[in-house]
């Protein structure tokens, strides 16, 4: 099953996002390739939406495209340029809304990995964001991005999680609303403080969509040519996913 962290306020996530997603950014490259391989190939630029710390836009910079990377998280933001810079690889990295950010040119591809839609704040915003993705596309452009579905929300929310690591410990507990199609967690960090603990609180919030109502969204948007994987058939045979957690699409924006 996805995890499901990530939102704006979330700054200790942001911080230890890294350390928390081991096994992200090689789930996320195979099914980048497997579904956008081709048209890789072929682009020039592309924006990473929703970039985290910032390994996916790094991996695509290092492929020689052009690139620019969104994330609303002022410290996901701090943290990709940092790993830009010491990369020496020329990522620009933008603070923005994902349901209004512009960027300085029309890119061919915006890839969204990793569920950071599931994060937007009210179900409605699902429609902001796609028009904003599909102004920030060349005529022909194709948008990329995958989604939690139903059940990685019911079962990861409404069960009790626990991470440790050697500088902290992460206790999440929480709850899933079915008439909302929202799930959420309390995050109790524990962090190292000399010879003591200290603790912190923050809380995760998800929502989810059917298949239906996001090609219905994406068609009102402007787009065509909808294509869908299940996780399972895009990720490593080894990630220990199972079918009906979370669904990857592909959308054209229509050429001139």
């Amino acid at each position: 099953m996805r995890k499901t962290l990530g939102p704006r306020s979330c700054t200790l996530l942001a911080r230890f996002y890294d350390q928390l997603h081991g096994d992200a950014a090689r789930w996320n490259r195979a099914a980048r390739a497997r579904v956008l391989g081709r048209i890789l190939s072929r682009a020039r630029s592309v924006c990473d939406l929703g970039c985290g710390t910032g390994t996916t836009a790094l991996e695509l910079a290092r492929q020689g495209l052009r690139v620019y990377a969104v994330d609303l998280s002022p410290t996901m933001c701090r943290l990709a340029r940092q790993k830009a810079r010491g990369a020496g690889l020329p990522v620009r990295v933008i603070c923005a809304d994902m349901r209004t950010f512009r960027l300085p040119e029309q890119v061919d591809v915006v890839t969204c990995e990793f569920n950071p839609l599931n994060h937007l704040p009210r179900r409605t915003d699902l429609a902001g964001a796609a028009r904003a993705v599909r102004r920030a596309l060349q005529p022909g452009g194709y948008f990329y991005f995958d989604v939690n579905t139903r059940r990685a929300l019911e079962e990861f929310h409404a069960s009790a999680h626990w991470f440790e690591q050697q500088n902290f410990c992460m206790a999440l507990h929480g709850g899933y609303d079915p008439r909302r199609k929202k799930g959420w967690s309390d995050v109790e960090w524990f962090l190292r403080a000399g010879k003591f603990w200290r603790r912190h609180r923050e809380r995760i919030e998800n929502l989810w969509w059917t298949d239906r109502e996001v090609r219905s969204t994406l068609r009102r948007a402007g787009f065509s040519r909808l294509r869908s994987w299940d996780g399972a058939e895009v990720r490593p045979r080894l990630s220990g996913s199972r079918p009906g957690y979370d669904i990857y699409y592909l959308a054209q924006r229509p050429p001139r």
